[in-house]
């Protein structure tokens, strides 16, 4: 069963667009605070505070290198999206499914005089 509160946390997370452009720059690769803040217009403790929303969130992790503090995207969170999102695909795949057979079985009905079923 996937966590709501991970999932409300995760979503809310992804609803701001720097933290999404900072997952996509994690995509790349792992990253300091420092290499992280370049593109944006923002501090550097305003990237942390961003940093700590989606590791709050599970979808990003940090490590220790020495001094460096280097973040990756977090396996878990990400997943746990992905199970949910994919639990939606087939309720959604089974809808049309149950549609594609209603609409054979009027095809397929002998028509009425009047071409009415």
């Amino acid at each position: 069963m996937i966590s709501t509160d991970r999932l409300d946390s995760a979503f809310l997370a992804l609803a701001d667009p720097t933290r999404r452009a900072i997952l996509t720059r994690l995509a790349k690769g792992e990253a300091t605070v420092m290499e992280l803040a370049k593109p944006f217009a923002m501090s550097q403790p305003a990237i942390s505070q961003h940093l700590k929303v989606l590791e709050d969130a599970g979808l990003v992790a940090q490590r220790t290198e020495g001094t460096r503090r280097p973040r990756r995207l977090a396996t878990a969170g990400i997943d746990a999206m992905d199970r949910w999102l994919e639990m939606l695909r087939t309720a959604l795949e089974r809808n049309y499914d149950r549609l594609d057979h209603v609409l054979a079985d009027m095809e397929s009905a002998p028509r009425k005089k009047g071409g009415k079923r």
